[in-house]
């Protein structure tokens, strides 16, 4: 864990970030941005709006709604922390009560209209808080919280009872945190914190605990907003708010649900847009999690490969515990950006050495062997007998004398190296406590990462409490596992930033000339026969073999000599789905006499099993390349999504698919293929060919351009197989299935 810091600092902010490791901040959105109030093809927003917060975290005035000073109250406890908060930030405090003339010795108005001022923010302490609102808009309240329960998370009646205080909220221009929230928001931050800070959002206020402690331990704490059942603000405002707030150094978020998959988009995007990193947890990644979240919060908890997609595309760092959630966010807000990606695990100990380098190296760390140069100079410290090469392996004794901090020195002198880590598997003084200290001073005189794993179950040795926690530059970690998940995304998240382009920029604000083409071949609640489904697919500019659709065995002999042989025939309808189970589909047909009888028997299959036709496709036999799958179906939350994986039967086997949201460009649809764990075979085995990626991708692409424009008129698309043909030469779409909304 990083440390306070000490010493003293200029007040001027950007030097102060500068001075605890991390630097300024370029402007909110750099590159070539999305226009304020801009809409993409399908007519949603491509910006994120920030809500202006400042007045619910400041507020010049705050009203408490049943205020109490009765001993034994619950109110009378809230009220007096309330007090407390408003006198922290400044603000003046008016209490609300129809009986009371005064509580804590403060005046108490009878209700929000007998208030003296319009007030910034008012705290609901009441069962039901919707009567409320229409008043507290006439005062022209901008805040409110409601802490009351018993909403959506309750089931159907609850969230009834929820929409009902949401379209109160929007026709009444307040802003409201809640229902069911918590006083997380009014807790005492420390003020003599210094640094980038982590900004807290958490649907369930006891899941911040942890990392409210973190300023224990020396890390600041800026915000947390606790935000419940997410009638009004949700997750999403909070984020696209602290983005922009120039004390934050990362976002820490505990998740529920997701109220709507755009608007976390959106601020993810404008998190990625500013450089400052998104931590979350985010439960439901089991069916038995999702449905114990549902029950908490009333949320929608969308399909979680992809939630995990989304999250991965605007740069979100997941996490699954709490212990991970406080060492990544505070490691992200306060080290400073990599100046290389290289590793060095450096140890008192070869056993301890050879352990955590296989457990960085598994986890996808580099650790580059050390020069013989650099090698020969570390020997001149450690015995000749000790591996040097990475691990760097001191035998014990040089960190117990002068020769310890040369050999630190030495390291992070090497220009191949970025990050220093040294596992203290435990305490043995008074060596660990030099240690300790030749690190921490090390740390002060570098702009590398310096890392400390800190083993002992005991967290109480002077070496531990004071000289490491008491860094600013130093990261301090009690795990193997997570100092290598902290360091593996701190190096990503600033790999992903520094060339990050928005996906939002790139989306189309109008519609193709395709889009009129497919609009006209879509049929309101139906599936698509597999011809005009490939129909959609050649308006969109994808290929498909050559066929044609036919009534008769004569019709059909005619077609097959146009198609060329050999050819493939299938039954085509509005219903059919797997054609092959049902013996539909006849391949290698090399002659007049087996398309006749080809036809008579598809037809006769079709009437057996009562399958309506619109007829036999005649189809070219396509050369055989690598199968692929190519689809669109829609999430709860997200929306259009794309997929891409091993086609044929292989998606059924080995459900080998990656996801993701549109919009996105070519080097996301790339990233697809790379998540592959079969995408060898595109590369070629067995002496077989390297397929055309290239085509592939680009078929991908013009999918999601379909995903886009069609919008919520597809509801699903099934490109299977897609055969991708050997370089250069192509791929072909020989079956879809399209379901129409």
């Amino acid at each position: 864990m990083l440390g306070s810091t000490h010493g003293t600092l200029t007040t001027d902010f950007r030097a102060r970030v500068v001075a605890c490791g991390e630097q300024p901040r370029p402007g909110a959105v750099h590159g070539t941005a999305a226009a304020e109030g801009d809409l993409d093809v399908s007519g949603r927003p491509l910006h994120a709006p920030v809500p202006d917060l400042d007045r619910f975290f400041q507020p010049e005035s705050l009203a408490v709604v049943g205020a109490s000073d009765a001993e034994g109250r619950p109110n009378t406890g809230i009220t007096r922390q309330l007090i407390a908060w408003a006198e922290r930030v400044g603000a003046r405090v008016h209490p609300v009560h129809p009986t009371r003339d005064s509580v804590f010795g403060l005046p108490c108005s009878a209700s929000v209209a007998d208030l003296p001022e319009q007030v910034d923010l008012a705290v609901l302490l009441v069962g039901d808080p919707l009567p409320l609102i229409d008043e507290l808009a006439e005062a022209k309240v901008k805040f409110a919280v409601a802490f009351a329960s018993g909403f959506a998370e309750t089931g159907e009646d609850g969230a009834a009872a929820q929409e009902r205080l949401a379209a109160a909220v929007r026709r009444s221009g307040m802003r409201l945190l809640g229902p069911n929230t918590n006083l997380n928001a009014f807790e005492r931050f420390r003020d003599d914190l210094e640094g980038p800070a982590i900004a807290l959002i958490t649907q369930s206020g006891h899941q911040g605990r942890p990392l409210f402690a973190l300023q224990e331990l020396g890390i600041r704490l800026s915000h947390w907003a606790p935000t419940g059942n997410e009638a009004d603000l949700e997750a999403a405002d909070f984020i696209a708010y602290f983005a922009e707030r120039p004390e934050v150094g990362a976002v820490a978020c505990y998740l529920e649900g997701l109220k709507d998959g755009r608007s976390f988009l959106l601020a993810a995007d404008r998190a990625a847009r500013a450089r400052v990193p998104v931590v979350a947890v985010k439960v439901g990644r089991t069916e038995t999690g999702a449905r114990t979240a549902a029950s908490h919060t009333g949320k929608l908890t969308g399909a979680d490969q992809v939630v995990d997609a989304a999250m991965r595309q605007y740069g979100v760092i997941r996490v699954d515990g709490l212990d991970e959630l406080q060492d990544t966010s505070a490691l992200l807000a306060r080290a400073r950006p990599p100046v290389a990606d290289g590793v060095v695990v450096y140890s008192i100990s070869g056993g301890t050495g050879a352990h955590f380098a296989d457990l960085a190296t598994a986890a996808g760390l580099t650790l580059p062997t050390l020069s013989a140069a650099k090698q020969a100079e570390l020997h001149e410290w450690i015995p000749p007998y000790l591996n040097v090469a990475n691990p760097v392996d001191n035998g014990g004794h040089p960190v117990g004398d002068w020769r310890g901090r040369k050999i630190i020195d030495a390291i992070l002198a090497d220009p191949a190296v970025g990050v220093l880590i040294c596992p203290i598997t435990g305490p043995f003084p008074p060596m660990s406590d030099r240690l300790a200290r030749d690190l921490v001073e090390a740390a002060e005189q570098t702009d590398k990462l310096v890392c400390v794993v800190w083993g002992s179950p005991v967290g109480t040795e002077a070496a531990y409490r004071e000289t490491l926690l008491g860094s600013s530059r130093v990261a301090t970690f009690r795990t193997f596992a997570n100092c290598i998940g902290a360091v593996r995304a701190h190096l990503a998240h600033h790999r992903f930033t520094s060339s990050y382009r928005s996906p939002f920029d790139e989306a189309p604000r109008v519609p193709s000339p395709s889009f009129r083409k497919a609009q006209a071949l879509m049929r309101p609640g139906r599936q698509l026969s597999e011809h005009a489904a490939k129909q959609l697919l050649r308006a969109y500019g994808i290929r498909v073999p050559r066929e044609q659709l036919v009534t008769s065995a004569a019709a059909a002999v005619r077609a097959a000599g146009q198609v060329g042989y050999p050819v493939v025939m299938k039954a085509s309808g509005t219903h059919l789905a797997h054609k092959t189970e049902l013996g539909l589909v006849k391949v290698g047909l090399t002659s007049a006499s087996q398309v006749r009888d080809a036809y008579r028997e598809l037809t006769d299959i079709a009437r057996y099993e009562g399958v309506e036709l619109d007829g036999v496709l005649v189809c070219q036999m396509v050369a055989r390349g690598v199968e692929m799958v190519v689809g669109v179906t829609h999430d709860a939350l997200f929306g259009p999504t794309v997929t891409v994986g091993l086609g044929g039967v292989l998606v059924e086997v080995l459900g080998d698919a990656a996801v993701r949201v549109p919009p996105f460009g070519e080097e996301q649809a790339r990233d697809m293929l790379d998540e592959l764990r079969g995408r060898a075979l595109l590369e070629g085995v067995r002496g077989g060919p390297p397929v055309d990626v290239d085509a592939l991708v680009e078929v991908v692409l013009r999918v999601q351009r379909m995903a886009l424009e069609l919008g919520g008129e597809l509801a699903e698309l099934d490109i299977n197989p897609l055969m991708v043909l050997p370089r250069g030469q192509g791929a072909v779409a020989l079956d879809a299935l399209v379901v129409c909304s």
